[in-house]
């Protein structure tokens, strides 16, 4: 009887923990990237990176709020790569197969795999 009424106290300190607001709400900034143009359109988010090369996003699906939750990454090899958002504390990742880009609102690094990666900037 004495150990229920020990996990009964600790399960409302963690829940009264939880509902206090200790954490903060979350931005579309540390969600992912938002858009308000129709999805399939691939000229509202463009990458463009250090290497003199522009990488188009071009929106799969779109939440509620208008954020991109799967899209391609036109990179030029053979058409573009699907990568979908990968939740993150602060900032975006979107990862696909050999490539992932990681961002934090204007500015991101694209990364294709390991040992190679190239910082960007979404021209508007």
């Amino acid at each position: 009887m004495r150990i229920r009424i020990c996990y009964m106290v600790a399960g409302l300190l963690a829940l009264g923990a939880t509902l206090s607001g200790a954490s903060r709400p979350a931005a579309a900034a540390d969600l992912g990237l938002v858009t308000k143009a129709p999805v399939g359109t691939c000229t509202e988010i463009v990458f463009t990176c250090e290497n003199g090369r522009q990488y188009p996003l071009c929106p799969r699906a779109v939440s509620v709020e208008g954020e991109v939750v799967t899209a391609s990454l036109l990179t030029g090899h053979s058409g573009g790569v699907h990568v979908r958002l990968v939740p993150m504390g602060v900032g975006y990742r979107y990862a696909g197969h050999g490539i992932w880009l990681d961002g934090f609102r204007e500015n991101a690094l694209l990364n294709f795999g390991k040992h190679h990666q190239v910082a960007c900037a979404i021209a508007h």
